[in-house]
């Protein structure tokens, strides 16, 4: 499925069609598995994460080599509220920071000899205000859709996606309360480090817009409370799941997007590990909604796909052992 969707319908449409892992890599990878130079169960997660990959990639002895990890930026209409501590500018500043190589996930990507891509969508033109109007209308949740379906390198074999985006803590916080229910507080958080001031203003933007846009399904709440890279965000998700690529999530900013998908069909994130739980005081609250248990907690809270990306390296060297190790026939080594 190399075309983007063409409607919200459409997208629905992808959503109800998913097909599941290969069932014999899975068995291929459990037999395999039994037999490599260790006890069982030794390796912990890292055995559990290498059958997963297997079955998304259709090999009983898969090779991760090609790691893609993309960086979508918008901006938000919300944000004139005073809910970030940054002015939008940076969300600029940082585009061309990440393009010369210099942000954290550039460093990161590198290290983990993943391909790393940056897409700015209309910066000039941040969403509307959501306790207002829609942050977005048919045609830019389209378009955002779109654009994180049409990033996606059909070619990788691992996919994380990133953020960029003054606010859009306080709009992944409505995406979360609009979904879940609980009150705006549950879901808020200090984003970029607001004071307790601007933590109670946040709570109540939130507030404000989950009743402007009650009701809808996860992508009626994408487009209502959500923004241009959290859209695009959702749709490389999806087009990886398409492909048979499998996804690590980052932060709560990328679990919301991930969230709009679940809200739409519970198996549309099978393909998706968290790669941790960040700081942000809401995440492990989203993690648990979505049945996630992340693989890393470092505290943090860039964004970026920072952690995301940091976590590649588990995953590397969960194939690494699963396809690399000797068998005990192989290694002449008695008890298997």
């Amino acid at each position: 499925m190399s075309q983007a969707p063409a409607s919200l319908d459409a997208y629905r449409d992808s959503l109800s069609a998913l097909e599941g892992p290969d069932q014999t890599a899975i068995a291929d990878a459990e037999a395999r598995n039994a037999q490599l130079t260790k006890p069982p169960a030794a390796l912990g997660r890292l055995e559990d994460l290498a059958r997963w990959y297997a079955g998304w990639r259709g090999d009983g002895r898969p090779a991760l080599s090609n790691p893609q990890v993309v960086v979508f930026a918008g901006n938000h209409g919300v944000a004139a509220r005073g809910v970030s501590a940054f002015p939008t500018e940076v969300t600029v500043q940082m585009v061309a920071n990440f393009e010369h190589g210099g942000a954290a996930i550039n460093q990161l990507s590198r290290q983990f000899g993943a391909r790393m891509d940056v897409h700015a969508l209309d910066l000039d033109r941040p969403t509307q205000d959501f306790t207002q109007a829609p942050a977005m209308d048919d045609a830019d949740v389209l378009t955002a859709l779109g654009t994180g379906w049409a990033a996606v390198d059909p070619a990788a074999d691992l996919l994380v996606t990133g953020e960029m985006g003054i606010g859009n803590t306080t709009s992944a916080a409505a995406i979360a309360h609009a979904l879940y229910g609980g009150a705006a507080e549950d879901w808020v958080g200090r984003g970029t480090g607001v004071d307790d001031a601007g933590l109670a203003l946040k709570a109540q933007v939130v507030r404000e817009g989950v009743a402007r846009h009650a009701g809808g399904d996860g992508l009626n709440t994408l487009a209502r409370l959500g923004g241009r890279e959290i859209a695009a965000m959702a749709g490389a998700i999806l087009r990886a799941r398409h492909e048979g690529i499998p996804v690590i999530l980052d932060g709560f900013i990328c679990c919301s997007a991930a969230a709009c998908l679940h809200a739409v069909n519970p198996a549309a994130l099978d393909h998706c590990v968290a790669g941790h739980v960040s700081a942000e005081s809401a995440h492990p609250a989203l993690l648990a909604q979505l049945g996630l248990t992340p693989l890393l907690s470092l505290g943090l809270r860039l964004g970026e796909g920072s952690g995301a990306a940091l976590a590649i390296g588990i995953l590397q060297g969960a194939i690494a052992c699963h396809s690399g190790m000797a068998t005990f026939a192989e290694a002449g080594v008695s008890g298997g």
